[in-house]
């Protein structure tokens, strides 16, 4: 199995302001990249030889700003990145850009849902749980054993990822967390949560 170490881009303005984003994009707030910094230091500590691992990231420019920011901080190639649109995040379809508290005011209870039932599955025009563990699993199936690599992506995404490197239940792995401030370095099967403060 790959070793890879899993990180979601930093707060975004849109996160701040509570508005659905998918495959739309904000750029990150001061707070976002002080936490891409932190990612970056975080690894220095931990990586070992630099030349060892690879760097994917989604394309979006949340992602390609965390990574920039990580990289430098981590002492890793920027110009070595692979930017691959597998790991971008659910497509949100007609709600991209949308406040959440405006689509909870007009559609009553529909925010609500975990798991498998999460309302990102629901959106109008957006993409299905299906087809995005589709997508990631066509990522992680062209990986190879005893590759180290740095990956960046997104909430919903890397929750899918996860569970995907681990063979289980995909509900369960839609009820983990999408944390700014830890990493999930997955090796030999197990998945391990590291805070980054």
């Amino acid at each position: 199995m790959p070793t890879i170490i899993l990180v979601r881009h930093g707060e975004t303005r849109w996160n701040r302001e509570g508005r659905v984003q998918g495959h739309g994009d904000s750029p990150l707030t001061p707070k976002g990249a002080a936490q891409a910094r932190a990612y970056g230091q975080r690894m220095r500590e931990i990586l070992g030889e630099r030349d060892q691992w690879r760097v994917v990231s989604s394309p979006l420019g949340r992602c390609a700003q965390t990574t920039g920011i990580l990289c430098e901080v981590a002492g890793l190639d920027f110009r070595s990145v692979i930017f691959d649109g597998r790991l971008r995040e659910v497509h949100t379809g007609d709600w991209s850009g949308l406040p959440k508290a405006e689509l909870a005011a007009r559609h009553p209870g529909m925010l609500e849902g975990e798991g498998l039932d999460h309302w990102v599955f629901r959106c109008p025009g957006g993409e299905s749980h299906g087809a995005l563990a589709a997508r990631l699993a066509d990522w992680l199936a062209g990986l190879v054993p005893g590759e180290k690599l740095v990956v960046v992506s997104h909430g919903i995404a890397g929750r899918v990822l996860r569970g995907l490197y681990l063979g289980g239940d995909p509900d369960q792995a839609l009820r983990g967390d999408s944390p700014q401030d830890a990493l999930f370095l997955m090796a030999k099967g197990c998945i391990e949560r590291i805070s980054v403060q």
